[in-house]
């Protein structure tokens, strides 16, 4: 059976579920992937306390999000969830069967361009709050086997994310910005999980690209797929805004 890559995305506004630049990308990278077994997806709009996994085979599109067009609020992604999967991934991390919850927007705004027909299973793995950096990349190797049985891990947010300082106009980057950005790819081109993990010593004002990290951990489900000689390339690498980052990762 073929490796499947990990993937990270920079999945940005709901509104990305509606089409755009940063969907042409995400659909020529579901291309390119074609179609695998499974996806587990670690988004950033999910945490518990310990870690759960949906184990329903047809999973809720959730849409999580207000004040929103009623064209978004309306969208449905109905990808199979896998009860076989979650099982597998349960074994593996300790994480608790759930059908209490389906796909977030951080899973479906962005799968609804990568396979539009909707049907490759698709389960969601929650961000555990009781674990620190270092422990959620811990998790995060435990599921590296699956890629050798045909399952895409994935993860959902934004290197860069800080509403508050969101330019609605758009605009250049801030500095801090791009420079977080930049040192966050090159951690993961040199495979530096440390400085990952120790993501606040990765750039001067880090703190201002992620003032809450739920949506910089799951890059490091993704950063610890990796495998000797996988390679790492980007997408959609664009800071939206001033202080929203795209960019998306290729590990293999």
């Amino acid at each position: 059976m073929t490796r499947q890559p990990a993937l990270f995305f920079g999945h940005g506004s709901p509104m990305n579920a509606l089409g755009g630049s940063y969907a042409d990308a995400w659909r020529e990278l579901g291309r390119a992937i074609g179609r695998p077994e499974g996806m587990v997806m670690v988004s950033a709009h999910w945490e518990t306390d310990g870690p759960a996994v949906t184990a329903q085979p047809e999973p809720e599109t959730i849409h999580d999000f207000g004040g929103f067009p009623a064209e978004l609020h309306a969208m449905q992604y109905p990808a199979p969830g896998s009860p076989e999967l979650a099982s597998r991934v349960a074994a593996l991390t300790g994480a608790a069967p759930t059908t209490e919850w389906g796909l977030d927007h951080g899973t479906w705004s962005v799968m609804a361009h990568v396979w539009p027909e909707a049907d490759v299973p698709i389960i969601q793995l929650s961000l555990d709050r009781r674990l620190d950096a270092r422990g959620h990349f811990e998790l995060a190797r435990r599921l590296t086997a699956l890629r050798d049985e045909g399952v895409v891990i994935a993860g959902s947010g934004d290197f860069v994310h800080n509403l508050r300082t969101w330019k609605r106009a758009g605009g250049e980057p801030y500095a801090w910005a791009t420079q977080f950005n930049e040192a966050v790819k090159a951690a993961l081109v040199r495979g530096d999980d440390d400085a990952l993990i120790d993501w606040v010593g990765l750039a001067e004002d880090a703190q201002l690209s992620v003032p809450t990290d739920e949506h910089f951990l799951p890059l490091l489900y993704v950063a610890a797929q990796r495998l000797p000689g996988d390679d790492v390339s980007f997408f959609n690498d664009v800071i939206e805004g001033g202080s929203i980052s795209m960019t998306g990762v290729r590990i293999g």
